[in-house]
């Protein structure tokens, strides 16, 4: 059996030349360090007959030292509204990813079928966003006149050009204890008194 740095290195030669021999495919791949290939991000194109089509996302892409055993980190760095991504931090909650991740999978699958089915089904029973979610369930039209215009505002080209990591927050600003700021407040009790 092949190592994982072989199989990364495998994976990511196959998606490049897979994805620049099909000139008029749905994504291209941009690596972020010329050094590495265990770190890139895809330009990925919304489905079509759904209300992504249109919109050009930049997803960034890490490959643990553990994949293929281990799944890649993803996330949406240009914003996208969905009730299974995390507006903000671009956090995508997707079973075959987060939780039944297997080494006969690549990135071919995720971006071929796992992404583009999350956007053409949605799941609002197990939401990253909740506001989606919830549009979803109660206004599908205006849930897809949401997406439509979240689509023409931060999906153009120039958008994904433009989008950069630090547009969203990680995971780390979003959960830093360090980050709160408690000002003037008083604290609500001292362990003493529990």
């Amino acid at each position: 059996m092949s190592s994982p740095k072989r199989r990364i290195e495998t994976d990511v030669m196959r998606a490049l030349t897979r994805w620049m021999d099909r000139l008029m495919s749905d994504y291209e791949v941009t690596l972020v360090n010329d050094n590495s290939e265990q770190e890139f991000y895809v330009r990925f194109k919304g489905p079509d007959k759904t209300p992504f089509s249109g919109g050009i996302w930049k997803v960034h892409v890490e490959l643990p030292d553990q994949y293929p055993y281990k799944s890649p980190s993803i996330g949406f760095v240009n914003r996208i509204f969905h009730p299974n991504i995390d507006e903000l931090s671009g956090s995508v909650c997707l079973d075959v990813i987060n939780q039944t991740w297997s080494p006969m999978f690549d990135m071919i699958n995720i971006f071929e079928v796992f992404l583009p089915q999350l956007l053409t089904y949605p799941n609002p029973g197990d939401p990253l966003n909740g506001e989606a979610a919830g549009l979803l369930l109660r206004d599908p039209k205006n849930y897809e006149a949401k997406v439509k215009e979240y689509v023409n505002k931060y999906a153009t080209k120039e958008a994904a050009d433009a989008a950069t990591d630090d547009d969203s927050e990680s995971d780390d600003e979003m959960s830093s204890v360090g980050s709160f700021d408690s000002g003037d407040e008083e604290p609500a009790g001292t362990m003493e008194e529990v």
